[in-house]
């Protein structure tokens, strides 16, 4: 089997993560909730972002507003509670996963002084995460070393086969629980991340096709 990063630009590197901010450009990864995003993302699609109201494309909700977008639909919590981003500090990728609140994951990150600093954040004040969720560069990272962080700082494997050990892990269905995997600053994010999943899927087959063989040794013993 190919590589599932054929094509991609592991070694690509964005010249800076704060462009936007020090222009005062609005961009989508500055509104939390995923479901305000896509709504906000499609009104610009269709050349009518100014018409979107303030309240959906502030970068945070009131409680008051969150518990009622939560009233809606369950989905629509996605991304309210993640933390406040410190000042200066940007969101840099983002997975979302089709959990019943669609849970978010995020980097955040910072200058100060001569490095740059991030931190991988959920919405459970850290509790889905592992060590390390923070790290610094002096530049902004590499593809490669952005999915390495966010995949290590929190277990998306572990995730998905949680929820589908149970009926197997069918390829269509794992990718399809990844709602969202996106990025400002990396075009590429996405797709390394799909292959990432695929790479561990494919170990999953490799050890199905082992037993499988396994059993026919026994069979013919």
């Amino acid at each position: 089997m190919g590589s599932h990063t054929t094509g991609i630009d592991l070694e690509y590197r964005p010249a800076s993560y704060f462009w936007a901010a020090e222009r005062g450009i609005t961009l989508l990864s500055d509104i939390k909730g995923a479901e305000r995003r896509k709504l906000y993302a499609r009104a610009l699609e269709a050349g009518q972002g100014d018409e979107v109201p303030d309240p959906l494309i502030r970068a945070s909700l009131t409680d008051q507003d969150r518990a009622c977008l939560g009233s809606i639909h369950p989905a629509f919590m996605g991304g309210e509670y993640l933390p406040d981003r410190s000042n200066q500090e940007v969101e840099i990728a983002r997975i979302t996963i089709a959990s019943t609140t669609q849970d978010v994951t995020c980097v955040y990150a910072r200058q100060v002084g001569n490095r740059i600093h991030y931190r991988v954040v959920d919405e459970y004040e850290g509790m889905t995460l592992d060590e390390p969720v923070t790290r610094t560069s002096t530049q902004p990272l590499k593809l490669k070393e952005l999915v390495a962080f966010l995949l290590k700082s929190w277990n998306l494997m572990a995730c998905l086969d949680v929820n589908f050990e149970g009926h197997g892990h069918h390829r269509d269905e794992v990718q399809g629980f990844i709602v969202d995997a996106s990025s400002s600053f990396y075009a590429e994010f996405d797709d390394l991340v799909r292959a990432r999943v695929d790479e561990w899927l494919d170990t999953l087959e490799r050890v199905d096709e082992d037993d499988e063989e396994s059993d026919e040794e026994d069979c013919e013993d």
